[in-house]
């Protein structure tokens, strides 16, 4: 008899305990402090490891903050070392021509606030060259997979938390 109320006990806390979590995004979607992803990247640093759908921010030596992400979907995905170089709240957004290519009905421009701008509630820009963002999104069931042209969405809450971290200037480095 107490081993079956101990079962039922137990049944009982998961099933409560599980809306709460796929409410909350569940524990991975989180932001966290973390280990740094490696030593070599100095406090400020924001290290983008595709293959995780993850991006760090690098608060102290060893030491990380770590956000989920959606990232470039296959063919659109790629490394290197880029800047931020703009930063802006509640964006317009101007579809590029390879996102247009695919999609001629979007209009010219999407103002800034609207439920249909993908930009979400804030966007770092990455240069040179301006064609990539690490941004909010409007879809927030994206994040955690591999959905844009290259871009690296987050919550809006999470890109508004980094936003506030970052300066013209940050270095990101995009890993496989």
């Amino acid at each position: 008899m107490a081993r079956r109320h101990a079962a039922m006990t137990l049944m009982l806390a998961a099933a409560l305990t599980l809306p709460l979590l796929v409410m909350a995004g569940g524990p991975a979607a989180a932001r966290e402090i973390v280990q740094a992803p490696d030593a070599r990247y100095r406090p400020g640093t924001i290290v983008i490891r595709t293959g995780e759908r993850r991006l760090y921010l690098v608060t102290a030596p060893g030491e990380a903050i770590r956000y989920t992400i959606a990232v470039g979907k296959a063919g659109k995905q790629w490394r290197g070392v880029k800047y931020v170089e703009e930063m802006q709240v509640d964006p317009a957004w101007s579809p590029p021509a390879s996102v247009r290519r695919d999609n001629p009905r979007l209009p010219d421009v999407i103002p800034g606030g609207s439920p249909r701008n993908p930009m979400g509630a804030r966007v770092i820009g990455l240069g040179p060259g301006g064609e990539y963002a690490i941004h909010g999104t409007n879809m927030p069931a994206t994040i955690g997979t591999a959905a844009s042209y290259g871009c690296f969405r987050m919550h809006n809450h999470d890109v508004a938390d980094l936003y506030a971290r970052v300066r013209m200037g940050t270095p990101v480095v995009v890993l496989p």
